[in-house]
């Protein structure tokens, strides 16, 4: 198992079996249709690349995991194993907790064409709010939760411990909290309940007619 990644790891990062090496292989495969190994493997040799040739990238994996890894491997101290791990949990982590965050803000921002605003300190310490939107001096509460960073679960227990807090923030401030869950999907950051944006607009309009 430990040699398997080994090997992986390293033709990965040489790219020693990508179609500028070894062919389109996929579309060999599909042009022979194969009925088993003995025929897919005749056909690649004869159409794609021979065994000389595979036997030589082997080499070369060989090579650059014998000196390459090696000598990196060497160099590699136990603090920057250490520093590794810190940055990967904590720094890392938190980069792609922020960026989430920014670009879901963005984008509420965008379709209700309204300012957001970070919210104070305090409102986040006592009201668990994240953002807030300001309406004729009456103020909605945003919360946003990445769901890759939490389970469903843990979440959910969230909500019904901060109940309390955002029904304190309704009778002080005159608007609702509304919770934006977020995901990736890809390299895309898309809102998950996109519904809350209708109801984000509602509260708005709501606020608007109590002028």
């Amino acid at each position: 198992m430990a040699k398997e990644w080994i090997l992986n790891s390293a033709n990965m990062r040489w790219g020693l079996t990508r179609k500028r090496n070894v062919g389109p292989v996929s579309e060999l495969i599909r042009k022979c249709a194969p009925k088993n190994l003995q025929e897919w493997e005749g056909y690649y040799y004869s159409n794609g690349y021979s065994i000389e040739h595979l036997e030589d990238l082997g080499r070369q994996l060989f090579r650059k995991i014998s000196e390459v890894c090696r000598a990196e491997i060497d160099r590699v101290s136990e603090q920057d194993c250490i520093h590794f791990i810190i940055n990967l949990v904590i720094n890392r982590t938190f980069d792609g907790y922020q960026s989430e965050i920014q670009t879901i803000y963005g984008q509420l921002q965008q379709e209700l064409g309204v300012e957001i605003k970070p919210a104070p300190d305090e409102w986040d310490r006592g009201y668990n709010v994240d953002f807030y939107i300001e309406i004729n001096k009456k103020y909605i509460g945003l919360q946003i939760k990445p769901v890759g960073y939490a389970s469903f679960t843990q979440i959910f227990n969230e909500l019904d411990f901060q109940k309390e807090t955002h029904q304190r923030f309704t009778q002080t401030y005159g608007g609702k909290v509304f919770y934006i869950f977020s995901r990736t999907e890809g390299r895309k950051k898309i809102i998950e309940n996109p519904e809350v944006i209708d109801e984000i607009r509602e509260e708005i309009k709501r606020l608007i007619c109590t002028q």
